[in-house]
């Protein structure tokens, strides 16, 4: 796969994860109140986020294994190692994500700027990703370094 191929597919998974973020955000926002009477804004804002990071958390690691690394391990145990180091290069790339997003939404209070603020985020925090992953997760996977 060509460097081009390599980074349009990696954008449409990433835009493809981060719809799926922000999808979850605004039912968990929306449902919240209505399931949670009395819950506090500053409270189901932290909750509709980490559901959000959840969703696409699982969604691109699904998509980048086999699409983007082409890694053939199979199996729970292989999943669960490869999950947890996924998961564990995405913590420095998701404080990014949340810093982005909740400092647009404390300094704008708007859900647009909310939103913004989380594209920019899980923008820089994708291609920080890809070299993390390339490096710790998927090392033996065939492609671009």
């Amino acid at each position: 796969m060509s460097i081009t191929q390599l980074g349009l597919r990696y954008a449409a998974f990433a835009v493809l994860a981060t719809l799926a973020n922000l999808a979850a955000q605004r039912l968990v926002l929306a449902l919240g109140g209505q399931v949670l009477p009395g819950i506090s804004a500053g409270l189901l804002l932290a909750g509709a986020i980490a559901v959000g990071t959840g969703a696409g958390l699982v969604l691109k690691y699904l998509l980048d294994k086999r699409w983007i690394f082409a890694d053939p391990e199979t199996g729970l145990k292989a999943h669960g190692r490869k999950f947890t180091l996924y998961t564990a290069m995405g913590l420095v790339t998701t404080a990014i994500f949340w810093g982005c997003e909740t400092a647009a939404w404390a300094i704008w209070r708007s859900d647009l700027a909310r939103e913004a603020g989380a594209v920019i985020g899980l923008s820089i925090g994708y291609v920080v990703k890809y070299r993390l992953d390339r490096r710790f997760v998927f090392r033996t996977a065939p492609g671009i370094g």
